[in-house]
């Protein structure tokens, strides 16, 4: 008699438990709602997410080139297109003088469709190294390649042919180029056979020379007032234009697309 006193008194205990707990999924749901945390994004993170989408989409990563190098070039190019200092828009170059003369190391990027137009072979000065560039200045008759952004301008027929000159946005940087005669040119040492000859490409007095197959195209690519931009290697290269305050800052967390955002500019 006392064993079943002993069970009736624990499934009660138990019952008791259980109704005490128990809430209705009504009550579960509201306090998921309530205590759910939701993720904020900063105006720079927003960014970046725009800047790695373009990246990502255009398959720039499988073509060579760094997300930290495109992420500069284009916080350049959206600082100079929201200050109206871009004639034209849908075109960025990029040129990485980081990386050996023996890579593809020029792009040009389509950002309106986010595509890679081109990667191919540029040549560095002849004073800025051998197959690396590890040099560069803004001087006449330095034979150096400089970093930074241009916009190129229009085209003519000079010693080198058909040839587009560049205008230099960065004081003692590039400033010079006009000056120098800094132009995208052809060069017949921009080709597989030489760097098969002697192991890197030919050099030029500081023009970034593309291969006589491809000069045209890129010519009539990215031709007047496109954004080209050089990187290099070079810790006294500082620039204004590498500033994302004002890029990120036109950017919220709301639900408006980016793409959207950046295409209205």
């Amino acid at each position: 008699m006392r064993k079943n006193l002993w069970w009736i008194v624990g499934v009660f205990l138990l019952l008791s438990v259980v109704i005490i707990s128990w809430k209705p999924a009504s009550a579960i749901k509201s306090n998921l709602l309530n205590n759910k945390t939701t993720k904020a994004f900063t105006p720079k993170e927003l960014f970046a997410q725009y800047v790695a989408d373009i990246y990502n989409t255009a398959n720039l990563q499988q073509s060579g080139m760094d997300l930290s190098v495109f992420q500069k070039a284009f916080t350049g190019y959206m600082n100079l297109k929201l200050t109206n200092k871009l004639r034209s828009v849908n075109y960025l170059t990029v040129v990485d003088f980081t990386k050996s003369s023996r890579t593809k190391r020029m792009w040009i990027i389509d950002l309106m469709n986010k595509s890679l137009v081109l990667n191919t072979w540029v040549a560095h000065g002849q004073g800025s190294g051998d197959d690396m560039a590890n040099r560069f200045s803004n001087n006449n008759e330095s034979h150096q390649s400089s970093l930074g952004f241009y916009l190129t301008d229009d085209v003519y027929f000079g010693k080198h042919g058909r040839s587009l000159r560049l205008d230099g946005l960065e004081a003692g940087v590039n400033s010079a180029a006009r000056a120098r005669g800094i132009v995208i040119h052809a060069a017949d040492y921009v080709c597989q056979n030489t760097i098969n000859q002697i192991g890197r490409l030919g050099r030029s007095f500081g023009c970034p020379a593309v291969s006589p197959e491809l000069s045209n195209q890129i010519i009539d690519t990215i031709k007047g007032g496109s954004l080209l931009y050089i990187n290099g290697n070079d810790n006294h290269y500082i620039s204004k234009l590498l500033d994302e305050t004002v890029p990120s800052g036109i950017l919220t967390s709301d639900t408006t697309s980016l793409a959207s955002k950046m295409a209205k500019l």
